[in-house]
């Protein structure tokens, strides 16, 4: 089984934020002295980095599910959660990440492209790690001293994500099978690629460094072409992603070949035509050299062979009026390897500062975009010149006629995920910020009425409730008062109970307690001295049979006693 692997689905997750804590601080003759709950630390978040010792995507194959550590709840007296670690993935150089593209229980594959870690230490932040919540002291303002309610922890971000390897090699090695393309590499550099006498037997991509004087490149072998590989023949055009980033391409040429309809012409051509359909479907990133502009140089191998190097000197003149660099060489007794790795080191190099020069005149010239703002959209409230668009609100219908009006937005879908709703004192604080954000005045606009369904947010985790909006015009606010903040803090209600009391309060409310108490003793001996109240030892009535002196009696009877209380009296 081979280990190399070029591309692989991934389940990544960030941490979890923590939970602010609800705590009030708590001090002598201070029943209510401050909020003293700290915030919930942030999650951790899954980061992708481009590594050199990375060479394969196996690990990600056996564990393809990655999560972050999640962030601490925060605690009273002022103690902040602590943060979740990041999870840091080492990937290859040349990996590229993008969006997972397939349905439930399908196999995924490669969608939008999200990054592309071509250089040691690039870096792409793949799920990243929910905040933690805030606590009550960082609630706390003049409205409410003593918040009796925290924000919750956001859930990190969790997404599927299409890992592939495109080699990052400076010459690339393409030709038919049992060209020798894998003897070649075998040749030139320390990799030991399988080499045998069948087609095919290179099944995934080899790397090999050269050694050229005092310099190196890198050599890749990709497994062999046939006509017909864009539609699929053979190993089709499955392992050609390798050569996208590659300076130079050198077609292995075999001229020993026994086939008939095939020369060394003939060969190129049907190559260069199976490129050309893969350049035509390939998307190159801002200043990489289109295939078809890239070098070409032509290896005919298999020089060791009497009749192929008397071909190999036949067609190299017809190589050269084409404008290619073309050597003669042979695997098995090394003739004109040298030669071939000083000339492609040379390439490589001219190659390397015309690469190197257009990026960067593609990173002076890039032009970047921003939209233009839609009068249509609501706005941010207090926003740096009015272009943050915070929500949106769509007006929707089923078949039965029932409607509701659906908010979308970052802010009110996070701020709905932040929110206890076990806690009336946290769901008016929600309603609070909705109405700062201007989504009720933007629900009045698009004709909802008071007691029409909203939504916030779609999918599993939408909220719906009946909306309730805040009275924000009449007589009631002509004199500038302020709206009342919805769902209070019972603590700090003036009900008598939210202070603490004075001596002199609890000394009269004892004596008024007191004085009542005598008042109703006096009363019911008055009312027993007139005849009011009976003695529950005294049988007034021998017919009835709820008296206490009759219950005495049976529990008396009941112990075996044969005579109790009742019994003696009636007597």
């Amino acid at each position: 089984m081979s280990d190399f692997v070029d591309r692989v689905t991934v389940h990544v997750k960030g941490g979890d934020g923590g939970n602010g804590a609800a705590s009030i601080r708590r001090e002598k003759y201070k029943p209510l002295a401050g909020p003293d709950g700290g915030d919930g630390g942030n999650g951790g978040s899954v980061i992708f980095v481009a590594d050199p010792n990375a060479t394969s995507l196996m690990d990600f194959r056996f564990l393809p599910h990655r999560t972050a550590e999640s962030g601490t709840q925060g605690l009273g007296g002022d103690k902040d959660g602590s943060k979740g670690a990041d999870l840091i993935l080492p990937v290859p150089l040349g990996t590229v990440v993008f969006t997972a593209k397939g349905g439930q229980g399908e196999q995924k594959k490669p969608g939008t492209p999200l990054a592309d870690l071509r250089r040691k230490g690039d870096r792409f932040v793949a799920a990243e790690g929910g905040n933690g919540g805030l606590g009550n002291r960082s609630l706390a303002n003049r409205a409410r001293r003593a918040p009796g309610f925290a924000l919750l922890g956001e859930p990190g971000e969790e997404r599927d994500l299409v890992l592939e390897l495109k080699s990052i090699a400076d010459v690339a090695l393409v030709g038919f099978p049992s060209a020798g393309k894998s003897s070649l590499i075998a040749a030139m550099s320390a990799a030991k690629p399988k080499i045998a006498d069948y087609p095919f037997t290179t099944l995934v991509p080899n790397l090999g460094v050269v050694l050229a004087g005092e310099k190196r490149f890198t050599m890749a072998d990709v497994p062999g072409l046939i006509p017909g590989a864009s539609q699929g023949k053979g190993l089709g055009l499955e392992f050609l992603r390798h050569i996208e980033r590659t300076e130079v391409i050198a077609h292995v040429i075999d001229c020993a070949t026994l086939e008939p309809d095939r020369d060394p012409i003939a060969d190129y051509e049907a190559l260069e035509k199976e490129l050309a359909i893969y350049a035509d479907e390939l998307e190159l990133p801002l200043g990489a050299i289109p295939i078809a502009d890239r070098p070409r140089v032509i290896v005919l191998n298999k020089a060791d062979v009497p009749e192929a190097k008397e071909l190999a000197e036949f067609v190299r003149p017809e190589f050269e009026k084409m404008g290619l660099k073309t050597f003669i060489v042979s695997t098995a007794s090394h003739e004109g390897l040298k030669e071939l790795s000083f000339a492609l080191m040379g390439i490589v190099d001219e190659m390397r500062e015309k690469v190197r020069a257009q990026e960067e005149a593609e990173d002076e010239a890039r032009v970047v975009i921003r939209p233009l703002e839609d009068a249509s959209r609501p706005r941010r409230r207090g926003g740096r010149g009015g272009l943050g668009i915070d929500f949106e609100i769509e007006r929707e219908q089923d078949a039965n006629g029932d409607f509701w009006y659906t908010v979308t937005g970052a802010k009110p879908e996070r701020w709905v995920v932040q929110t206890n709703f076990d806690n009336e004192e946290a769901v008016g604080y929600l309603a609070d910020r909705l109405a700062r954000l201007g989504v009720e005045d933007a629900l009045r606009k698009l004709g909802a009425h008071p007691g029409d369904e909203v939504h916030i947010g779609r999918g599993a985790n939408a909220v719906a409730f009946d909306w309730d909006p805040t009275v924000a015009a009449g007589a009631e606010m002509l004199d500038g008062t302020p709206q009342a903040s919805r769902g209070q803090d019972l603590r700090l209600q003036d009900d008598g109970y939210s202070r603490r009391r004075t001596n002199a309060e609890r000394r009269r409310e004892y004596h008024e307690w007191m004085d009542a108490k005598t008042a109703v003793r006096a009363a019911m001996q008055a009312e027993r001295e007139a005849g009011h109240w009976s003695d529950p030892a005294v049988l007034d009535d021998p017919d009835d049979k709820t008296s206490l002196i009759d219950r005495l009696g049976e529990q008396s009877d009941a112990k075996g006693n044969g005579k109790g209380r009742g019994a003696s009296k009636r007597r």
